[in-house]
């Protein structure tokens, strides 16, 4: 096939070994992990004892999920020609150093394969019923490059991907470690879904022209460059002051307002992004976007952690 016979054509990069490997994990979307599960942790603590297996099965997880959907992502945008040598990212182990695709589609499963088996441990001491929702974000994470209609190539891509790694993650590490779901989880998981959609709104915004030629239709396609820009200022704008309405919930604190401490980086993220057309041009957005995500939703969870001691 055309896309196999690509790899032969490639210019070698020069990472080497661990470098390869880390970088098709793609790390900065990481957070988009870590946080919820962080968070949703910490919520439940207000009402438990913190049970660490659980944290630490749900966290490892979520973390291989996530890695394994980046995985799938790289697999299948050098299967349907998006990614070349001249691609700008930090993926490309296929097109850039010559990892063969099917060891990538094959340490994807894999890293499925682990997650199933954590998740087998967490239903045993929670419910089976977190089963079906983990095998849902797991067939949401292949889809959303695989299959005969790709999420990502829809509208629909940050809403999936905020809403099941945002919200959903948050609600599964909460109701593991208590037993049912609050309200307030609920309220609490609402500007993360809006931030970990917004690192993928902040990707395909870098990459719209490249996306439009390949038949893609993401939000940041269908509205152009500066309104999608704007749509992920408007999302940090309601991210930071829904922190106010999370000050009516039971565990509410002014510690919460810690999590302003990162409206730093957002700004960072929608000035990167103004004025800008070269995705080369647009790298420091997307990493300072992700950064508003990890360290709103950590500071968020460190403010709720303070509060039980006081």
């Amino acid at each position: 096939m055309d896309w196999e016979r690509r790899i032969m054509n490639q210019t070698p990069s020069a990472d080497t070994g661990f470098q390869i490997w880390w970088q098709l994990m793609r790390p900065h979307t990481l957070t988009a992990a870590f946080v919820p599960v962080f968070l949703g942790t910490a919520l439940a603590i207000a009402y438990t004892d913190l049970h660490v297996p659980l944290f630490l099965a749900m966290m490892i997880a979520s973390l291989l999920i996530q890695a394994a959907t980046n995985m799938f992502n790289e697999y299948f945008d050098f299967k349907r020609g998006l990614d070349t040598e001249k691609s700008i990212g930090i993926g490309g182990a296929i097109v850039r150093n010559g990892v063969k695709p099917k060891t990538v589609l094959h340490m994807a499963f894999a890293f499925f394969g682990i997650a199933l088996l954590l998740g087998i441990y967490i239903c045993a001491i929670s419910s089976w019923w977190i089963g079906l929702i983990g095998v849902i974000c797991m067939a949401v994470g292949y889809l959303y490059t695989g299959g005969p209609l790709p999420i990502a190539y829809t509208p629909f891509g940050e809403a999936a991907s905020g809403f099941f790694m945002g919200g959903v993650i948050i609600y599964i590490s909460f109701f593991i470690q208590t037993g049912f779901l609050s309200m307030t989880a609920v309220l609490f998981s609402f500007p993360i879904i809006l931030l970990v959609g917004s690192i993928n709104l902040a990707n395909n915004i870098r990459d719209r022209i490249g996306d439009k030629e390949a038949g893609r239709k993401t939000i940041a396609i269908l509205i152009g460059h500066d309104r999608a820009v704007m749509l992920l200022a408007a999302s940090f704008v309601i991210a930071f002051l829904w922190v106010i309405v999370l000050l009516f919930t039971d565990l509410r604190s002014f510690w919460l307002f810690l999590s302003y401490l990162s409206i730093p980086k957002a700004f960072k993220a929608v000035n990167g992004f103004k004025g800008k057309s070269l995705p080369v041009q647009m790298m420091p957005a997307m990493k300072a976007t992700a950064q508003t995500n990890t360290f709103y939703g950590f500071l968020l969870a460190i403010g709720l952690c303070i509060s039980y001691l006081f």
